[in-house]
């Protein structure tokens, strides 16, 4: 940009007339035609001078801008670069304004905008090739739009941490984009354009999507572009019943509608939706309100081109030349309208491509057509001739002699090329459109014999894959699909990662392929194209709403659409066939839907009609390709739930969709009259080769205990049980996906003893010790849960090492005295053993005995006289030593008893575990009562409870 624009004076660097002039209300530059060009398509091989002379200060132009000038236009003289000045203005977006800013990023594209809604900014600039490429019957626009991580402040979830590919998300932005501006692009303009879209910042509550279509339609409208009119593109969301325009992510989670409208200020170029069986009256109400908010903003948008835009390139379009469409339709008008009454595809297409050249051999035999690929100017054979050589001299016969070589005069008459092979396909094609719609018009019947409203013929059928968990083949005409469902748990869940959905996981997708082989022809197959991705998506959205809620039907839902056969409305074909297939793998749906695509005539008076728009219904290929709409509907007899519409001409009115809705509503009927003939029908049950899955509902604090430590407790549950996957969620949900029902049992069983809450007090016999340790041994009371048992609670009495009484498989009776604040448990199995109490036998005797030695000692202490042989004194000492016999005996016994009662206890019964959380029972094992001594006294009265 020129810093100081009036301070520049330098010499014109033409000897000519001055090749500028300047207005009065901003800076204006304006050619002469004696003045040679300053830009040039091809680039000089030598340097510029400016370069070698860097001191020197080039007197190139004089130009001097008013201080009064908003907007200065961008000027280039031999790589000198005068940039437009910055303009920022403020646009109505719905309830609140957007910010368009040009002039200030991206100068040298042929246009840039910055368009800044809150927080979110998104950059699209729109360029164009300097040279025209091939003529075709498309116009050569690219759309790549692309979402930064770093506008979120974070970076891919991938290895690489760079965007690569666009994903589906994106692609189908892209298609946003490209859908409502091809239309505007006038015809015969060959150079390639582009548009490349950045989100720069994303504040998570303005979408980027809508706001990337506004901003390329602002961007092609200040570039040289040519095209009819701006577009503009808004969302309708229904929250209520009230309409919003271009709602926030947060009133979208509260809105029954998704509606993506672009158009101009006079129609609509594009409408795309999901609802969730919106009336048809409801959703024109919709189109309504952002009909009128994308004219608003397309008012703002003409009032800043015509401030700040470039002249269009008008220049540049190259039409085929009025007099060739009379040649064409001179040839082959008679044969084409024979040629457009075949029925089938194939045969039509191969009459139609053998006509064309048949075309194209007569031109060329008349000398109207070049075959030279570098044929691109009107040249005659007078022309051709005169570069022949010149030395060459005719002479007139009779005036050399014999010995000369006698040449004859060659005739000059002009053979005129007038046009190129390409201009005459082009040509052939538009005769043969014109041709097919006015054989609809006028004779109200279409190639294959259908009126207006009728839908080709249905036939479908499931079951027919016997190991897919669900399949289905819908055919329609010339059009068929296979649909397959496949069934599996949140591991075969579809991750989405992009800046609107962080880490989103999808339990339903549906993926559509179009194989070349479906049409005839040869193919590279590769990645899905974005006319897959956006079919695809198209359907997906469709079946969506009559799916179960995860709680109902906790599987994750895959469809795959193959097309075998396409002549018109594949996607709709998907529909119809998803449905049927997911009816066939046993999904609960709300009810059925179906799909169909509806035509447009819209110029009738041109072709004998009487004006009115003619709605075709279940369009084929040829159709939409010649006819100027593409309607697709989706729902049942109640609503609509997904809908998609492109247009090729200028846009149509609110009254002729009103009329294509209703008339979509009927075919619609129709269809799913012919799905109920299904033969065979859906089996609307689970496939045996479906996985099983279960649904369990525990404490979320409990959780941890099934994941365990790094995942290791689940990993042994799996492997353990053989189920396929055991998922968690942080709010307790559990959910077991096995092939069989006895895996799935067990791995059950397991999870619910893991997260059962015991209670202090509950008694766990016959118990298996899984470890041991040296301060105790662990026991599994129930399928992965255990506890510990400490060393002072194995047994009564001391026990210095627990791996002297008890080895790993030992089965013992425990009892819960504790549950920490983290969950363990602890046991005690010396709470359930009987107390040893020893009884001497002869207590009162042995009572007596005592007190009469104690007698004798005392006396003896007294009399110490008193002699120890005495025959008093044998006895008590006698006496005394058959006491201490006796005592030891008891002593001896009841220690032996004990250790017969750990051992016995230690090896226990093993036939199984044997939890008991109620009152201890009666052991039906053998109890023993006591010991006899010698003299039949008890030695321990109890219950030893063994098993």
């Amino acid at each position: 940009m020129l810093a100081n624009p009036s301070s520049l004076h330098r010499r014109p660097h033409c000897l000519h007339s001055s090749a500028f002039s300047l207005s009065n209300t901003r800076f204006k530059l304006s050619l002469s035609s004696n003045c040679p060009r300053f830009t040039s398509s091809r680039k000089s091989k030598f340097p510029s001078l400016s370069l070698l002379f860097p001191n020197q200060r080039s007197n190139r132009f004089i130009a001097r801008a008013l201080e009064d000038s908003e907007v200065s236009e961008s000027v280039i003289i031999d790589g000198l670069q005068a940039f437009s000045q910055a303009v920022s203005v403020k646009i109505p977006f719905g309830d609140r304004h957007i910010l368009v800013e040009t002039g200030h990023i991206g100068r040298q594209a042929s246009g840039s905008v910055m368009v800044t809604d809150g927080e979110t900014i998104v950059y699209t600039s729109a360029c164009m090739d300097d040279i025209p490429s091939e003529p075709s019957d498309f116009f050569p626009l690219s759309v790549n739009y692309q979402e930064r991580f770093s506008a979120a402040g974070r970076t891919s979830g991938g290895f690489f941490k760079r965007e690569g590919r666009a994903k589906d998300h994106e692609v189908l932005i892209c298609r946003l984009i490209d859908r409502p501006l091809r239309p505007t692009m006038l015809k015969g303009f060959y150079h390639e354009t582009q548009i490349l879209s950045w989100v720069l910042s994303y504040d998570g509550l303005h979408s980027p999507d809508c706001l990337a279509v506004t901003a390329a339609g602002i961007a092609v409208a200040l570039s040289e572009v040519p095209t009819t009119k701006a577009i503009a593109g808004v969302r309708v969301g229904l929250v209520g019943d009230r309409f919003i325009v271009n709602p926030t992510t947060k009133e979208m989670e509260e809105s029954e509608l998704d509606l993506v409208l672009a158009g101009t200020d006079s129609a609509i170029l594009m409408i795309e939706g999901y609802c969730d069986f919106l009336p048809e009256e409801k959703l024109l109400e919709a189109v309504q309100v952002g009909q009128d908010a994308v004219r608003a903003i397309c008012n703002e948008i003409e009032a800043l081109v015509k401030k700040c835009g470039k002249p269009k390139m008008l220049d540049a379009i190259k039409l085929p030349p009025p007099e060739l469409y009379k040649h064409v339709e001179e040839i082959a008008g008679d044969e084409l309208v024979n040629v457009l009454q075949i029925r089938n595809k194939v045969p039509r297409r191969k009459a139609l491509a053998s006509l064309e050249e048949k075309v194209i051999c007569i031109l060329t035999e008349k000398g109207y057509v070049s075959k030279d690929a570098s044929f691109g100017t009107t040249e005659t054979v007078a022309d051709l001739l005169e570069d022949e050589e010149e030395d060459e001299e005719v002479v007139v016969d009779g005036e050399v002699d014999e010995g000369d070589v006698h040449i004859k005069p060659v005739s000059r008459k002009p053979s005129p090329l007038l046009f190129s092979e390409v201009d005459v396909k082009l040509v052939f094609k538009e005769v043969t459109s014109k041709f097919l719609r006015r054989r609809i018009v006028e004779g109200g019947k279409r190639s294959d014999g259908r009126n207006p409203e009728g839908i080709r013929p249905i036939n479908s059928m499931c079951g027919l894959l016997p190991r897919a968990h669900g399949s289905a083949l819908f055919t329609r005409g010339e059009t068929q699909s296979l649909a397959v469902v496949t069934l599996g748990d949140k591991q075969m869940a579809q991750r989405v990662d992009n800046l609107v959905d962080v880490d989103e996981f999808k339990r339903f997708y549906l993926q559509y392929s179009f194989p070349p082989s479906c049409v005839g022809e040869v193919g590279r197959i590769g990645a899905p194209s974005r006319r897959e991705i956006g079919h695809g998506m198209l359907a997906e959205r469709a079946l969506e709403p009559i799916l179960p809620s995860e709680d109902d039907f906790p599987y994750t839902i895959r469809v795959e659409s193959t097309i075998t056969e396409s002549n018109g409305s594949s996607s709709m074909a998907s529909v119809c066939g998803g449905c049927l297939a997911l009816q066939d793998a046993g999904v609960p749906l709300k009810c059925s839907i179906a799909g169909v695509a509806m035509g447009l005539v819209l110029d009738t008076e041109e072709f004998g009609g009487d004006g009115t728009p003619l709605i075709l219904s279940d369009i084929t290929g040829s159709e939409d390709a010649s006819g100027d709409m593409d309607f697709k509907v989706a729902g049942n007899e109640d609503g609509v739930t997904a809908f998609q519409m492109d247009i090729k001409v200028g846009g149509i009115t609110l009254p002729v969709m009103r009329k294509a809705l209703l008339q979509a509503r009927d075919g619609r009927k129709h269809i799913l009259a012919e799905m109920l003939k299904c033969s065979p029908p859906p089996s609307k049950r689970l496939s045996k080769y479906a996985p099983l899955i279960h649904v369990m509902k525990v404490r979320p604090e409990k959780v941890n205990m099934i994941i365990g430590s790094g995942g290791k407790k689940v990993r042994s549950i799996i492997e353990e049980t053989g189920v396929e996957a055991i998922d968690t969620d942080d709010d307790g949900i559990v959910k077991i996906t096995a092939k069989d029902l006895s895996s799935l049992e067990k791995s059950k069983s397991i999870i619910s003893n893991l997260v059962m809450v015991p209670t202090v007090g509950d008694i766990y016999r016959n118990c298996e010790i899984k470890s041991i340790a040296p301060y105790g041994v662990f026991v599994e009371i129930a399928p992965g849960r255990e506890g510990l048992c400490h060393i002072s609670e194995l047994t009564s009495s001391f026990l210095p090492k627990a791996e002297d009484a008890f080895k790993v498989g030992d089965r013992v009776d425990v009892k819960l005295i504790e549950v920490n604040e983290k969950g363990q448990l602890r046991l005690s199995r010396k709470a359930l053993l009987p107390e040893p109490t020893v009884e001497m036998p002869s207590a009162k005797q042995d009572a007596n005995d005592q007190k009469t030695l104690a007698s004798q000692k005392a006396t003896d202490k007294s009399n110490p006289r008193r002699t120890v042989n005495s025959p008093k004194d044998g006895v008590n000492e006698e006496a005394t030593e058959k006491l201490k016999d006796k005592t030891s005996d008891a002593v001896e016994d009841a220690a032996v008893l004990q250790k017969k009662v750990y051992k016995r206890l230690a090896s226990s019964a093993r036939d199984g575990p044997n939890v008991n959380k109620d009152k201890p029972k009666k052991s039906s094992n053998k109890v023993v009562t006591g010991v006899a001594s010698e003299d039949g006294s008890t030695l321990v009265n109890g219950e030893a409870k063994i098993g």
